[in-house]
């Protein structure tokens, strides 16, 4: 092969390569799922987010029905307000639960919309008051490493002897001496 034609199909899967690379971070980053129609929007404040991020998956029953529209620290309550964008097509009750899952152990966080039966659907501009908050992985290690150290602290007894530590320092056995004498006793 000519040089010209080497340096072209080089080019080509250069060119390929690249064009993967965006089409999996636009992917990765839930730039290609458009699927949702037209929209509503409610909040819901949580104490702690985790790693939840602006354009991720609101669910319901594991169905997508929405993408979280924005995220905001309120300054007053001390919390997160998360605006979600949920599908018109898909109507909710008022007393709805919002919680944030992994997907996976180590996955995307998500928000998982629990129905509740209330006769009242959610409209555009409402608040979702029943919230939990995200499982912080990092947190529930150190709380358990902190009980347990608390628990080893309190549980610990006084050190006591064990019958087989009494028997060689106090009584001799059936032969009448200690067959442990002779191995720790000095030398002559």
């Amino acid at each position: 092969m000519e040089r010209t034609t080497i340096d072209l199909w080089v080019g080509i899967f250069v060119a390929l390569g690249v064009a993967a690379l965006l089409g999996l971070a636009m992917k990765v980053g839930n730039l290609t799922t458009s699927d949702i129609g037209e929209t509503y929007t409610v909040t819901a404040n949580f104490e702690n987010i985790g790693g939840l991020k602006s354009r991720a998956p609101v669910k319901s029953a594991g169905v997508v029905v929405g993408r979280v529209g924005g995220i905001k620290f309120d300054p007053a309550s001390f919390e997160a307000v998360v605006s979600l964008n949920i599908d018109r097509r898909y109507q909710f009750p008022h007393d709805t639960f919002a919680n944030i899952y992994t997907a996976g152990l180590l996955g995307e966080q998500y928000i998982a919309l629990e129905p509740g039966g209330d006769e009242t659907n959610l409209k555009n501009g409402d608040k979702i008051a029943q919230t939990q908050d995200a499982v912080v992985l990092e947190k529930m290690i150190s709380q358990f490493l902190y009980n347990k150290a608390s628990e080893t602290k309190e549980a610990a007894p006084a050190p006591t002897k064990s019958k087989a530590a009494e028997s060689t320092e106090t009584g001799d056995d059936a032969l009448g001496s200690n067959p442990l004498d002779k191995l720790t006793a000095p030398a002559k």
